[in-house]
């Protein structure tokens, strides 16, 4: 690249610093607002720029069947529904208040990447967002991942059953145990 090239390049990289820092100045931070459609797409771009080829084309070596749904809808319930809910909507408390928000994870956006795709960011997790990364280093680890992208999988045809079954595997917090066990012993007739 000849001088006068790079000249016009680190003139164009100021210009547009000062673009930014001009309308950008005085807005604050905040994870109360939702990413604008610019930066979400140059966020999945960079997503799917960064993926490695190695990890799109893996396929799940769980076999479906019942166990392995069971097994990552407990799963789900317990680590993932948290920030994403029961039904995978993101609509929790916690995933909304993310930067950016939970996805919907019945959305073709998520629906359709691969399993490798999924495996991957359960895995690594996603930086600058609330994804953190669960992979242990662990076979079993792994395993309890390949179950999750079959329960990601099956969030759209989720029944009323399932999420019933799965509110009684979301963590408890102290207070709401403490609660049950007075419902508990008060159904009981113990005071």
């Amino acid at each position: 690249m000849t001088r006068r090239a790079l000249v016009w390049l680190a003139a164009a990289l100021m210009m547009t610093l000062a673009v930014t820092a001009f309308f950008t100045r005085g807005m604050g931070f905040t994870s109360r607002a939702n990413p604008g459609a610019l930066e979400a797409r140059l966020a999945l771009a960079a997503r799917r720029w960064a993926m490695p080829s190695s990890a799109r084309s893996r396929v799940n070596p769980v076999a479906g069947s019942p166990e392995a749904l069971k097994d990552g809808m407990e799963h789900w319930a317990d680590h993932c529904a948290t920030c994403h809910s029961n039904d995978g909507s993101g609509g929790g408390a916690m995933g909304r208040s993310l930067y950016p928000p939970a996805p919907d994870m019945r959305e073709r956006r998520t629906q359709s990447m691969t399993d490798g795709e999924l495996f991957y960011i359960i895995e690594r997790g996603v930086p600058f967002t609330g994804m953190p990364a669960w992979g242990t280093g662990m076979p079993e680890g792994e395993q309890d991942s390949w179950k999750l992208v079959q329960f990601i999988r099956h969030l759209p045809q989720l029944s009323a059953a399932e999420l019933e079954v799965m509110e009684g595997l979301n963590p408890k917090s102290p207070r709401q145990m403490e609660m049950e066990k007075h419902i508990h012993d008060f159904l009981k007739g113990k005071n």
